[in-house]
């Protein structure tokens, strides 16, 4: 069963940068399309970005140019670096297949984007 493990969110001032990591465990990331996630308080769980089995990556408008998903086969981790951060960017991140396995969710990882 996967297990996926998210880390690296925390509180940052707007135009900051961060990146979350992915651990995963009992399943191999390049054997699944990868995303990651993020819920804001009243909101639905929206897919942020994606990388496909081949390595295409895909984002949502909002974050074209400032997010980037990379995945890293022989750590078995995946990763989202976020830069020029907005307020908007306030949320709890998620990573997850593409689509998503629902036993697979883990606890995510807070991102907070204030000044």
């Amino acid at each position: 069963q996967v297990q996926l493990v998210e880390s690296g969110g925390g509180l940052v001032q707007p135009g900051g940068s961060l990146r979350l990591s992915c651990a995963a465990s009992g399943s191999r990331v390049s054997d699944n399309a990868m995303g990651w996630y993020r819920q804001a308080p009243g909101k639905q769980r929206e897919l942020v970005a994606r990388i496909s089995v081949r390595g295409i990556t895909n984002y949502i408008d909002s974050v074209k140019g400032r997010f980037t998903i990379s995945r890293d086969n022989a750590k078995n981790t995946v990763y989202l670096q976020m830069n020029s951060l907005k307020l908007e960017d306030t949320a709890a991140y998620y990573c997850n297949t593409a689509p998503p396995l629902d036993e697979a969710w883990g606890q995510g990882t807070q991102v907070t984007v204030s000044s």
